[in-house]
This record gives C-alpha cells, structure tokens and sequence, in this order.
C-alpha cells in the first residue's frame, strides 16, 4: 500500500511541475499580408493581427523571412507634425493581447526583396519568440491596400 501512495504522489508532483513548464506565450498571426510595389523596389511594408493565444507572456526577438534580406518592426510616429518611421527593438504581448500592424502604425518593413512579389504571390515570414526556441510563421498575401482593406471587411 505504501508503494502506491508514494508513485500517486510522484505522479501528482510530475504533473504540478509540468504545468509550470507549459506555460508559454503562443503567437498567433491573422491577416497577414503585403503591399504591392513596383518590380523595382527595394522595400516593401507587412501588416498582421499578431496575437498571444497562450497562457503567459511572449516577446518577439526577431523577425525573418527568405523572401528578403531583412525584416524589421517599426512604429509611425509624428514627431512637430511630421510623420518619421521608428524601429521598434521588442514586441511584448500580455496572454490576449494583441497588436495591430497597420498602414500609417506599426508594420513590418520587408527590405530586398530576394525575387519578384507580384499581386497573389505569398512570402513565408517567421517570429522568432524570446525563449529562442519558439516560432510562429505565417503565409504573407501580396495584395493593393484596397484589395486587403475589402478582404478584412468580409471575413
């Protein structure tokens, strides 16, 4: 009998500590998409709802993607009535928050373009998660501003 109790209780501590260590931020990405450019530009702009759907913080460290040379956070931000881009080091999310990146907010800047996005194509963008081995990745639509503005209203 003695026996028993002692595998129930370390089952029982097995499975207090497990819960702990599942606890984890988990990023989720809707919306996702690009805004068409000319062939020739070297940059282009992103825009996703990014949510944390999981039961603890997250923080974005870095954000990545084979389809350009580098890929950045920034913030608009108006600085004596003129609108300035500022990069944005960290995105933390609280469990159920969210954050918005929008035409004239916060958006991702998609520098050199490693092959032609035209309307329809889709790039693989990846957020690497702060506990370095977490990653969310999500399909980015290249798409006009009204095309993605109709789509958003529908869903």
């Amino acid at each position: 009998m003695k026996r028993v109790r002692i595998r129930w209780a370390a089952a029982a501590v097995l499975a207090l500590g497990s819960g702990a260590v599942e606890a984890a931020g988990r990023l989720a990405v809707d919306d996702a998409w690009i805004r068409t450019a000319p062939p020739a530009a070297s940059m282009r702009a992103g825009y996703a709802t990014l949510r944390n759907v999981g039961d603890a913080p997250l923080q974005i460290r870095r954000i990545r993607s084979d389809a350009f040379g580098d890929v950045s956070l920034h913030a608009t931000v108006v600085e004596d009535g003129v609108a300035r881009m500022r990069e944005i080091e960290a995105l933390r999310l609280a469990p159920g928050e969210e954050a918005v990146l929008e035409p004239g907010g916060k958006h991702l800047m998609l520098m050199q373009p490693q092959r032609e996005l035209a309307a329809g194509a889709t790039a693989t963008v990846i957020f690497d998660l702060d506990d370095g081995a977490t990653t969310a990745t999500a399909d980015f639509v290249v798409r006009d501003a009204d095309a993605a503005a109709t789509e958003h209203v529908h869903h």
